[in-house]
């Protein structure tokens, strides 16, 4: 792909999920998730492997179901009410419609099936997009409506969270692993977002954060699976300290910055009288924490299964840029002491 077909395709990716952002119409919002769909099919299968096809054609699919559903939603609230504005929409039917078209864009659980498989088959590049940028526009439209049902958000969340760390446990590929963990950690801002929304977009920010470090890491190795985090010692020492500590902030453990997000959704639902669904929450996450773990044991404690007999070869200075990721690390791992601050600007 040359250097002027990559910016064409992602500005329309930009212009497509701004659209979104500024639109209060139905229809304008609408064109610009179509935008960002269709700009990032290229990217998806630009290296024409079968997985990517397989993977471009499901997203594809997916995505032109959910937007259908996502129209018929807002064109039912348009005959029932007369008007295209997002705000303003009230009936429950368009209502739920359009949370359950959303969530199968965004991958929520039960509609979630897609992503893993869709990531497994994309570059860790694309697959960055696809577990960051892509969320953006969805959930942008989520903040807006007024979901008649609050059991309906709260069953998506929870279903999510536990779907997503049940379906990590076994993984060995970690873009199947990474797929899961997105899928619970949106069931957390899902959880929030009819009671807060600041603390919602809060939450996306910060796991938006963490997942680009993670992502920049392996695509900086060229790590794929598990095994090969074995190996990853010998290659480079500093970053194999590092990982271990992103995959703990993406388990939300303390004192890393994914547990700032934890946290303050867990206040948020115990004073709204949800203790009962903060505490199912919290054992979702148990499992979620597991393969986190895991994939820390073998990155830092395990060896690669060979004896090296010779000395360790001459380590060339990297020509990737590695300043994203010496950004994205640090405000990963050390953002928990900016709790007051990250509340004052989000609540007020």
């Amino acid at each position: 792909m040359t250097v002027i077909t990559l910016t064409i395709l992602l500005f329309a990716l930009g212009i497509g999920t701004s659209l979104t952002f500024v639109s209060s119409h139905w229809l304008l919002a609408w064109m610009g998730l179509e935008i960002s769909t269709l700009a990032i099919l290229p990217l998806m299968a630009q290296h024409h492997h079968p997985r990517a096809v397989e993977a471009a054609t499901k997203y594809f699919l997916i995505q032109a179901t959910a937007a259908a559903v996502l129209l018929f939603a807002s064109t039912t609230n348009a005959w029932i009410s007369g008007h295209w504005d997002i705000q303003q929409t009230s009936h429950p039917l368009p209502l739920t419609m359009a949370t359950l078209a959303l969530a199968l864009k965004i991958g929520i659980a039960p509609l979630h099936s897609w992503q893993p498989e869709v990531l497994q088959g994309l570059g860790l590049n694309t697959g960055i997009i696809m577990a960051t940028w892509q969320k953006l526009a969805p959930f942008a439209i989520l903040t807006q409506i007024q979901t008649p049902n609050s059991l309906l958000l709260i069953t998506l969340g929870i279903a999510s969270i536990f779907i997503g760390g049940w379906g990590g446990l076994n993984q060995t590929q970690l873009r199947k692993v990474l797929g899961y963990s997105s899928i619970a950690h949106l069931g957390w801002m899902v959880l929030v977002l009819q009671y807060s929304r600041p603390l919602a977009l809060l939450a996306l920010l910060l796991y938006i954060i963490v997942t680009y470090a993670t992502f920049t890491l392996f695509n900086l190795q060229s790590v794929t699976s598990v095994k090969s985090l074995f190996a990853l010692g010998a290659k480079n020492p500093i970053l194999t300290t590092l990982l271990p500590f992103l995959l703990l902030s993406l388990a939300s453990l303390p004192p890393l910055t994914g547990f700032l997000a934890k946290l303050l959704i867990l206040k948020e639902l115990t004073k709204q009288g949800l203790a009962p669904t903060a505490a199912l929450a919290i054992l979702g996450t148990l499992l979620s924490a597991f393969f986190y773990v895991r994939l820390s044991v073998a990155t830092a404690l395990t060896l690669a299964p060979n004896t090296m007999t010779s000395t360790a070869p001459w380590r060339l200075s990297s020509l990737r840029l590695t300043l994203p990721l010496s950004i994205s690390t640090a405000l990963a791992v050390a953002l928990l002491p900016l709790t007051p601050a990250l509340l004052a600007l989000f609540t007020y």
